[in-house]
């Protein structure tokens, strides 16, 4: 069967990424970036189609994924430039996405401070010894870039391997960070978490501007290092009431995008259930805010407001229906973002580790070809 022009461009792109990155002048690299389909549209810009990542599109759904992370412990694995750099282009050469994500996890800076973590398989992170008080609070030291040195030198590789691809920084949300360090590991209630906020208003605030300096100044690291933009996952943000939100949570996400604006990368902001606090989300200051598949992009268009880019939002299962039903909802996403401002592609949350790659393969190349201007 004849390949699409879409497919023959991503494999002659391919090419030259790996060839000739390294050669190409570092100003013609900047500005194929700066034009990128992705960084456009996190600008409000015209496009030539719509941009497609996935989050979690470096990761378990990719075998080769599978096969350089064999026995090697996630946050071990956070810290081998060499496997970093890799594992982060996997998606790009084989999906063809718009955009590549720097493969880590949300709790390495944590780690880079000296908290006693891992993260267990089955599980996630589990801390050793959850923060609870005043005294635990000042384990939480600040970060300095050469805590992290690592993710120096792999963006570095990374940028000069991309070529025009964008590369995107990520961050987790203090809020979300807080969550962790104070129940211990994962929580379906977050029951310390909320005791905390509502029973010690000031320690939680300290907490949590604590955590908005460490994050951001991990953030600052990746920028300074090369990627294009950034995103700030809040993944529990959801359990909040919009009013507990602006109060006790705001402030300190705030504190992180206010950080790094001065640098002009685009700013990006997404948690999970938060369909009520979508508005909150893009006031917390964010440039494209990331919807979840339970709102309907124009839909979350009017709870946002105008002036922000959104991302987002099938529905991650959707993929491991046919082809054609696959098809049917992502045009139900492309028609409901007909109207907006700016609009990325992606999935309302992570690709889940049993996708098939192919199905995403074909999803990227869907997109691309119904958007093309």
């Amino acid at each position: 069967m004849r390949a699409s022009p879409v497919r023959r461009c991503r494999r002659a792109h391919a090419k030259i990424r790996v060839v000739s990155a390294n050669d190409r002048p570092v100003g013609q690299q900047q500005t194929a970036t700066y034009d990128s389909a992705f960084l456009r549209a996190c600008r409000r810009e015209p496009v030539p189609h719509t941009p497609v990542w996935f989050m979690r599109q470096a990761g378990r759904s990719l075998p080769e994924y599978r096969k350089v992370r064999e026995g090697i412990a996630m946050l071990d694995s956070c810290m081998r430039p060499e496997l970093v750099t890799e594992i982060t282009l996997q998606p790009v050469r084989r999906h063809g996405v718009d955009a590549a994500i720097y493969f880590s996890d949300i709790v390495v800076p944590l780690k880079a401070i000296g908290v006693d973590l891992d993260i267990k398989p089955g599980i996630g992170p589990v801390v050793e010894n959850p923060i609870r008080s005043r005294a635990d609070l000042e384990r939480l030291r600040a970060l300095e870039p050469g805590d992290v040195p690592y993710v120096t030198e792999a963006i570095g590789m990374l940028t000069r391997e991309l070529g025009g691809t964008p590369l995107i920084g990520f961050a987790g949300a203090p809020f979300t960070l807080a969550s962790y360090l104070v129940e211990g590991g994962p929580s379906r209630n977050h029951e310390h978490t909320k005791a905390l906020m509502y029973g010690d208003p000031q320690l939680w605030a300290d907490l949590l501007d604590r955590l908005a300096d460490i994050t951001a100044a991990f953030l600052k690291v990746q920028i300074e290092a090369g990627a294009s933009a950034v995103q700030l996952f809040d993944s529990w943000v959801g359990a909040l009431a919009p009013a507990d939100y602006r109060r006790s949570v705001m402030p300190a996400s705030r504190k992180v995008f206010d950080a790094v604006a001065s640098y002009g990368v685009p700013r990006i902001h997404f948690g999970v259930g938060t369909g009520e606090l979508l508005g909150l989300l893009g006031e917390a200051g964010a440039d494209v805010v990331g919807v979840d598949w339970r709102v309907p992009l124009d839909e979350a268009a009017r709870r946002v407001g105008p002036g922000k880019a959104l991302q987002g939002n099938l529905d991650p299962a959707v993929l491991f229906a046919p082809g054609e039903a696959v098809e049917a909802k992502a045009r139900e996403v492309l028609d409901a973002a007909a109207g907006l401002e700016g609009h990325i592609f992606n999935l309302g949350h992570g690709v889940l580790p049993n996708t098939e790659p192919e199905a995403l393969t074909r999803l990227v190349e869907y997109v691309h070809a119904q958007t093309a201007r």
